[in-house]
């Protein structure tokens, strides 16, 4: 079965149809790791976006329930070059196209993906319609214009928990996960005993987050993105975490009004959307970026000690240096295009980073985030 992916400016690319069948429309994005499809396919963070992976062969280990970073598939639609029919790793539960099958996501493959990132790259990002039906360019383009994209979007409501809860209470999720075999039969890699207990702001947070923050002794109560500050504060934690998520931060006033009132409140830590709403209470702004940041090789620079990271990332949002207050002091920048990666409240005990220190997938090089968390905290006492 054939399939067409047109995008609202137009140009088209045909393919043959994989996973799901049907008709999807969202803003049309590009993700530049070379492994970590499944843990792409479940980021919340891309609710409302087809993605289209930039590596040219796919599937090629399968996907497995263990490495799902939600519950369930957000992408809109998905767009490879090749598609490993027959899997091969011992992990594998099911074929990339069983999955989407499953979960009802249409799929295209055979799309010159290194043409259609050339092409996002030179006219940024934009609506597009990944359809099998028997349509024309013409159509599917027009359906693409007439389609919701990200901007103006709160998705946050759409993935955000709807009640409080308390992540892994029994500490079976959390473990460090090796491929190594224990020493003693049965044994498995402890967990450090819950140093602090925070509350977390689902805002569309991927799974390891919570995992790390587990490892690194934190017990998490996972709160839903409308939670007001005074219901937050009534939990007593003893500090904030702002997750990532999806749509556009300018959309989500509420959760502006929110972490401002939270300020000078408790310790907070933002990552990604957190980031940028953490911004936005800071009294700052952001704009939208002409192709976003979505892959596992960004390079970031920390402002104070010259030292250069390698990050996942995946946002088309950044925040504004000029419309940050004087208060605040901008830490980290991307080495390609010199946006804002990190920032710091000088006075009181808030940071934030704009990619992910969690990976998944991803380098670990920004994994000691969650260990300055922790300090911050202890600081703060």
């Amino acid at each position: 079965m054939k399939a067409l992916l047109a995008l609202e400016d137009g140009r088209h690319f045909e393919g043959e149809s994989f996973g799901a069948t049907g008709t999807r429309v969202g803003e049309i994005c590009f993700n530049t790791a070379m492994t970590g499809y499944q843990e792409v396919l479940t980021d919340p963070s891309y609710r409302g976006q087809i993605v289209a992976m930039t590596y040219p062969l796919i599937g090629n280990y399968g996907t497995n329930s263990l490495d799902q970073e939600s519950r369930s598939p957000h992408v809109r639609g998905f767009v490879i070059e090749e598609l490993t029919e027959v899997p091969s790793n011992w992990r594998s539960e099911m074929s990339l196209d069983e999955y989407l099958r499953k979960w009802n996501i249409p799929g295209a493959k055979g799309i010159d993906t290194r043409a259609l990132t050339r092409h996002l790259r030179t006219r940024g990002a934009m609506k597009a319609c990944l359809t099998t039906e028997e349509i024309s360019p013409k159509e599917a383009t027009q359906r693409g214009i007439e389609g919701k994209g990200v901007i103006g979007m709160d998705y946050v409501r759409e993935v955000s928990t709807k009640k409080i809860y308390r992540w892994d209470p029994e500490d079976k999720l959390s473990a460090p996960w090796s491929i190594r075999q224990p020493q003693n039969e049965g044994s498995k890699p402890e967990l450090p005993p819950i140093r602090f207990r925070i509350a977390a702001y689902d805002y569309g947070i991927k799974e390891n987050i919570l995992r790390l923050l587990r490892q690194k002794g934190f017990g998490v109560t996972v709160v839903p993105a409308t939670t007001s500050a005074e219901e937050a504060l009534a939990l007593n934690p003893d500090g904030i975490f702002l997750s990532n998520g999806p749509g556009d931060p300018a959309a989500l006033p509420y959760a502006h009004q929110t972490v401002h009132d939270l300020m000078g409140k408790k310790p907070i830590f933002g990552i990604c959307l957190g980031h940028q709403i953490l911004g936005f209470a800071f009294g700052g702004s952001t704009f939208k970026l002409k192709f976003g940041h979505r892959g596992a090789n960004q390079p970031v620079k920390d402002l104070r000690t010259g030292k250069v990271a390698i990050t996942a990332q995946n946002h088309g949002f950044a925040v504004d240096a000029e419309s940050l207050p004087y208060d605040v002091e901008l830490t980290h920048i991307n080495l390609n295009d010199g946006t804002v990666e990190g920032t710091r409240h000088k006075e009181l005990p808030i940071f934030s980073v704009q990619y992910h220190p969690e990976a998944a997938p991803g380098p670990h090089d920004a994994s000691y985030f969650f260990d300055q968390f922790t300090d911050l905290i202890e600081n703060s006492a």
